[in-house]
């Protein structure tokens, strides 16, 4: 467990870390700063693209070997990744040959990365009992969220003389060689003898990454008991004939998905648009864009605050308050205005630390609640399918939102955050009007079980 941990921790921290020094290497290159959103949200592309493929491959091929691919793919490419970006510092290389090369470089990150966490979820449900499963796969999930806050805090205390800006990316590639050697020379072999699909987390760009659907674990148990879900329990209870049994194809278009799915796409985009503004805003706010190197600090310190708030919401005040999806929803758009209205008027750094902490507890709330949501709209047997949907969603906001929403800061500051509100506020109306309360859902998850 604690290599599996390490495997998901390393590349959690190594993405938020390079989330704290971009904005900085972007504006010592030269260069605006929509071309730095573009060049590193490519690899969100290539994540959601391959994730599903991996982790399909990891039952044929195993999952140890799908974590390997993976931490080489992460490897590869910050090592790549620090290595463009030092020559083009040093201006040995233009600067706009630097961001393709690193686009390129950051590419082997979505394409092979994205093979190590579904299989690191495969591996802890193919070989723990179901008695331990829920607990094992809550440390895992807590793993991916303690990342985003390590990386942040890090980013600053790993840029060195020699490497400048782009210590971070030699560090965590040095680190995640170490893991792979452990990984290699330490964690059984596995022999997918049963089924067992992780989920595929969206990427990793923050707290709220991982997708992970869930109906309970009641719902999770009985699933086994029947054979559902491909479980180990499922593997000795002739799951595989119920798997094949036909289950229509789930569509986007279904009308009990329907607004979910709307608030899921609207909402992740203002919230892949707000981490996509956020860095280059506290650069401009603080009047660091002549010393780009001293900004590392501040916006690790804010994205870290950013993640321990997220955590809060997510580990504390749902289960505390005993929110259901509907009213998560509801209550984090609406938290998330106020909180990118507070840091869009902040005039120095405890201000905007405290207005972006607010803006993430709110997605912080809604994350989860829009993936309750859609879980508990549809039937135990279609839980496989909302999955994937909810993970496409996910990882979609990351393709053109931080992109789009640093397009639209750099026309105007406010342009960026009007956008950001005006989604939360489109989510809010709709799940005001559309969205099932939450009793309805809970009856229906009763009733299906």
């Amino acid at each position: 467990m604690a290599l599996l941990f390490l495997v998901m921790l390393v590349t959690a921290a190594g993405n938020t870390a390079m989330q704290s020094v971009m904005p900085s290497v972007g504006t010592a290159l030269g260069v605006a700063d929509v071309w730095i959103s573009i060049a590193y949200t490519w690899s969100a592309l290539l994540w959601v693209i391959f994730a599903p493929i991996w982790a399909r491959r990891s039952d044929r091929r195993g999952r140890k070997a799908m974590m390997a691919i993976g931490l080489t793919g992460f490897i590869a490419s910050f090592a790549l990744c620090g290595l463009v970006l030092m020559f083009g510092l040093a201006a040995a290389i233009p600067a706009a040959a630097t961001l393709i090369l690193f686009a390129a470089a950051r590419s082997l990150y979505g394409g092979f990365g994205s093979a190590a966490p579904p299989a690191v979820q495969a591996y802890v449900a193919s070989r723990t009992p179901r008695t331990e499963r829920t607990k094992a796969m809550a440390l895992i999930a807590s793993s991916f969220g303690l990342g985003t806050v390590i990386g942040p805090a890090l980013a600053p205390l790993l840029i060195f003389p020699a490497t400048g800006l782009v210590g971070p990316f030699f560090a965590f590639a040095a680190v995640g060689v170490a893991v792979l050697v452990a990984l290699r020379l330490r964690l059984p072999n596995d022999a997918p003898s049963f089924a067992a699909r992780g989920n595929v987390v969206a990427v990793p760009f923050s707290a709220n990454s991982n997708p992970a659907v869930g109906r309970g674990d009641e719902d999770e148990d009985e699933d086994e008991r029947d054979g559902i879900g491909g479980g180990e329990a499922g593997g000795e209870s002739g799951g595989e004939a119920i798997e094949a049994a036909a289950i229509p194809d789930l569509s986007w278009r279904d009308r009990r998905l329907r607004p979910w799915v709307i608030a899921g796409l609207l909402g992740g985009h203002a919230q892949a648009a707000t981490l996509g503004i956020i860095g280059f805003f506290i650069l401009d706010r603080l009047g660091l864009r002549d010393d780009p190197a001293a900004g590392t600090g501040p916006i690790g310190l804010i994205l870290m605050c950013g993640a321990i708030a997220t955590l809060l919401a997510q580990w504390g005040l749902i289960p505390m308050l005993k929110l259901g999806p509907r009213a998560s929803t509801l209550w984090g758009m609406a938290l998330a205005i106020i909180g990118v209205l507070g840091f869009s008027v902040a005039q120095d750094l405890h201000a905007i630390a405290l207005g972006f902490a607010v803006a993430s507890l709110g997605f912080g709330l809604y994350r989860p609640g829009f993936t309750a949501g859609a879980s508990l709209a549809v039937t135990r047997q279609e839980q496989g399918q909302i999955g994937g949907i909810v993970a496409s969603i996910n990882g979609a906001a990351y393709v053109v939102a931080p992109a789009a929403g640093v397009w639209l800061y750099g026309h105007h500051q406010w342009i960026g955050f009007a956008a950001i509100c005006l989604l939360c506020a489109a989510v809010f109306v709709l799940g005001y009007r559309s969205l099932d309360a939450d009793a309805v859902l809970e009856g229906r998850a009763t009733d299906d079980s």
